[in-house]
């Protein structure tokens, strides 16, 4: 059987409150022509569908216009977890009419197995679900301990017991998926990423999930990533850059053949659909700015402009540039000043301590020079 999996839609989003729907609707008409010229048996979609709990009602329709589409009318499963961006019980609600469609829709972590049958090949997918596994979703306290490292190992152990428990319905006749919404350790970040929680509590080893599946289909990094681990483990990442900190970063969605007992052949499948986002660094200030405009360059690109300046930038030259390309997101002027004392961080970073010490005593007393005793001293209790 074919499989797909992609994760980390966030319809709704914007950026620096411009709308990126378009580009979105863009990536929907892709992926159905992309799962329809790739015979794709069965679409896995591993949460995040929305980027906030209560989306606008154009995310909401162009969602379910995906699923009618990708499902071409129960004739193709697609199974849909929630993520932390998601209202599990919204997401869920449509699930008794989707199931006609042969959509899976699914909100809450649960006891939830599933046994997809494939037409075209004959096989069945056995498929564990487990959409965003919170503490608050999984309606229990895991732990009473506060340090973080304790509350990861206690994290790690739960969602290791809920998968294993559902892994006993693995079998040899069987193709063998785990699908969640979680962060994995080892995973590459993006700032794109709204955090899942404070610090690392809700982080899992990778043998949490290395419970006997074929393939392991993750979503909420938005960087396409094969996780190293005994199981074939990936985040298929998101079908658009949404900061750029994903300046420059493919985007795709994975591909897998596979059946029962045998190892998956993947494949990463790029996307063409949205607008890239770039960074612009004009060390020549707006002439050389002028020249590029002036040259096209980026002309469907979101740009993030940092220009260096001799004096102020005015709000007529803003505008101007803002007019010259609706492209441009941010335009941050760097002064002479500024670049000095970035300059000077740098230096200062590169120090010993116990010269920063000496600058500092200097700094707070007017200009004395600390005594040998006293940097001695300092020094030791730093070490200590």
């Amino acid at each position: 059987m074919r499989i797909l999996h992609t994760a980390d839609w966030h319809f709704g989003r914007t950026l620096e409150g411009r709308s990126r729907m378009a580009e979105q609707e863009a990536f929907v008409e892709e992926l159905v022509r992309m799962v329809n010229d790739q015979h794709i048996d069965l679409v896995l979609l591993a949460g995040d569908v929305y980027d906030s709990v209560n989306p606008p009602a154009a995310a909401e329709q162009l969602f379910y216009d995906a699923l009618a589409r990708l499902a071409d009318n129960g004739k193709r499963p697609v199974a849909v977890i929630a993520g932390n961006h998601d209202h599990p019980d919204r997401l869920a609600a449509a699930a008794p009419l989707a199931q006609k469609l042969g959509v899976r829709l699914a909100g809450l972590p649960e006891d939830r197995h599933e046994i997809i049958p494939i037409a075209r090949t004959g096989e069945q997918a056995c498929l564990f679900s487990l959409p965003y596994p919170s503490e608050s979703r999984l309606k229990e306290l895991l732990t009473d301990h506060v340090e973080e490292e304790l509350l990861r190992v206690a994290y790690s152990d739960r969602v290791k017991f809920i998968a294993s428990q559902q892994a006993k319905h693995f079998s040899l006749h069987t193709v063998n998926l785990l699908m969640s919404h979680i962060y994995v350790l080892g995973g590459a970040e993006s700032e794109s990423e709204r955090p899942i929680q404070v610090g690392g509590a809700y982080t899992v080893d990778t043998e949490a999930l290395a419970v006997g599946a074929q393939y392991v289909a993750l979503g909420h990094l938005h960087r396409p990533q094969t996780i190293k681990s005994s199981s074939l483990m990936r985040y298929s990442g998101s079908p658009l850059a949404y900061s750029f900190s994903e300046a420059g970063q493919a985007k795709s969605v994975t591909v897998l053949d596979v059946g029962p007992g045998e190892v998956p052949k993947l494949e990463e499948l790029f996307l063409s659909s949205g607008r890239p986002l770039v960074k612009w660094k004009a060390a020549g200030g707006l002439t050389e700015i002028h020249q590029w405009l002036a040259d096209g360059k980026d002309a469907g690109a979101w740009i993030d402009l940092e220009v260096h300046m001799s004096e102020a930038m005015s709000t007529e030259q803003i505008h101007m540039l803002r007019k010259a390309h609706e492209g441009i997101v941010n335009i941050r002027p760097i002064y002479p000043e500024m670049e000095a004392a970035a300059a000077s961080a740098v230096s200062m970073n590169s120090m010993p301590m116990d010269e920063l010490f000496r600058r500092y005593y200097a700094r707070q007393t007017g200009g004395a020079e600390p005594e040998a005793e006293l940097v001695r001293l300092f020094m030791e209790l730093l070490e200590a």
